[in-house]
């Protein structure tokens, strides 16, 4: 980190979305709160920010999501009855989940879109740089640096914002906000020259997509106050972090580790089953249940 460079100690989670893709589980349930085996994937975000040094989460949610918040509450009659039953290992681990981290809940009042939902954060940052989590994206980093945690160093060397990215299939850049690259650094990060938001097919500058990870100083603040809906009709935050590249430079880097999009149906069956054979009391029966099912299906 260099000493002009202050440290990040906050994150924004926004969490405010209706989920219409899980329809209709989560016509009651928050997606957020849908399990990667039998860990909601909010928990998995922000134990992977936690584990980066992140002190503060700021949770942007929505309307009828307050079980968000009741997750990472204590809940003291469930902890009592795990001890008194004889299960004190589980009654840490909920324990555990209410004091992993500060939480603070801002409410997002209209879907007006990404970069919205990061401007309703702003009071509860302030005047510091943060990292943004998009809870759609998964990272595996096992062994490794956290996802977040990776892109926060590549902050503290640079002093410039740093968004992560990956190369997406041809066909796919339409799905994302794509980067058109600059110089080179390394072999793992290069300088943005310009982003565009979900380019129509055939149009992209790159297949560069930005994948839910960002690392963003203060000045982001007035950009995104300035910012006027775009793609959809919405405060799209790649508008900005384009306003923000021309200003000051931006930095895309991609990371060590399997991203796993668990805002798609396939991609939520894979990262459970990915999640669930890391797990050494599973493998094997995943393993077994996966090649039962299988062989029902081959010709």
């Amino acid at each position: 980190m260099t000493a002009s460079t202050p440290r990040v100690r906050k994150a924004v989670i926004p969490a405010a979305g209706l989920g219409t893709r899980f329809l209709p589980a989560t016509k009651a349930i928050p997606k957020e709160m849908l399990p990667i085996v039998d860990t909601p994937t909010i928990q998995l975000i922000i134990e992977e920010a936690v584990a980066a040094g992140i002190e503060e989460i700021v949770l942007v949610n929505g309307r009828g999501k307050s079980s968000i918040e009741d997750h990472f509450d204590h809940a003291y009659e469930l902890e009592h009855m795990l001890s008194s039953r004889g299960k004190p290992d589980l009654a840490a681990q909920m324990q555990k989940i209410s004091s992993m981290v500060r939480l603070v809940s801002v409410r997002q009042k209209q879907p007006l879109g990404l970069g919205h939902a990061v401007l309703v954060a702003r009071d509860a940052i302030g005047d510091e740089p943060f990292a943004v989590l998009l809870g759609d994206d998964l990272y595996d980093c096992t062994g490794k640096r956290p996802a977040i945690g990776q892109l926060i160093d590549v902050y503290a060397t640079s002093g410039k914002g740093a968004v992560a990215v990956m190369e997406v299939p041809p066909g796919q850049e339409h799905l994302y906000g794509v980067v058109s690259p600059g110089k080179r650094l390394d072999a793992q990060r290069v300088e943005v020259a310009s982003m565009v938001e979900k380019p129509a097919p055939g149009t992209a500058p790159s297949r560069l997509a930005v994948v839910g990870r960002y690392v963003l100083p203060a000045s982001v603040w007035p950009l995104l106050a300035e910012t006027r809906p775009g793609k959809g009709g919405e405060i799209q935050l790649t508008d900005a972090l384009l306003a923000l590249a021309q200003k000051e430079g931006m930095i895309a880097a991609t990371l060590d580790g399997e991203r796993h999009d668990a805002g798609d149906r396939l991609g939520y069956l894979r990262a459970n089953l990915a999640y669930a054979l890391r797990r050494p009391e599973l493998r094997d029966g995943v393993r077994a249940m996966c090649e039962e099912m299988l062989a029902r299906v081959r010709p």
